[in-house]
């Protein structure tokens, strides 16, 4: 069985109730799915989410006859339909060209690029100064600068040998 099939098995096994939490869940926060995210919600409202005993993955589907006739509610007063309303957006507003630093088309923008590399970079300028501030950190300060202080003076004594040999041999 693919991963595909798998999920697939596992939604259908699900309550209405349940899925439609599934599903508001999956949707949220994603502009593309705002309609469908919307109906859903719809559904919660009017209750029509229910959920229907003794119904398997494995169950046949109904005949046409059996399914219950749906009626025309258009100019009808007091009718009620079946599918919620769907929320629309406001003319003369443009849709968003960027959603959470990505484009349309699923890229990066350089905006978000960039903000993601100055909150890593002050991180780690944040984590060593706190690592400084500990002892283990002071101690390892302490350490490098005894070792460049060592280095300092043995370059020097190899200098200063290193002159006093080329006075020597410079005076026949």
């Amino acid at each position: 069985m693919t991963e595909n099939s798998e999920i697939a098995a596992r939604l259908a096994a699900l309550s209405d109730k349940e899925l439609v939490g599934v599903l508001l869940v999956a949707t949220a926060e994603r502009p593309g799915f705002q309609v469908v995210h919307a109906a859903l919600l719809g559904l919660l409202e009017t209750g029509d989410a229910k959920t229907v005993g003794g119904v398997t993955p494995t169950t046949m589907p109904t005949s046409v006859h059996d399914a219950p006739q749906l009626h025309d509610v258009s100019g009808q007063v007091g009718g009620t339909s079946a599918v919620p309303p769907v929320p629309v957006p406001p003319t003369g507003a443009t849709a968003p060209t960027e959603t959470g630093g990505y484009s349309p088309s699923g890229v990066p923008t350089w905006g978000s690029v960039r903000d993601k590399v100055e909150q890593r970079f002050g991180t780690a300028q944040g984590m060593s100064e706190l690592d400084q501030q500990t002892p283990a950190g002071r101690s390892a300060d302490e350490q490098w600068d005894a070792r460049e202080k060592a280095a300092r003076e043995r370059l020097d004594q190899i200098r200063k040998s290193l002159h006093g040999n080329d006075t020597e041999t410079s005076g026949p």
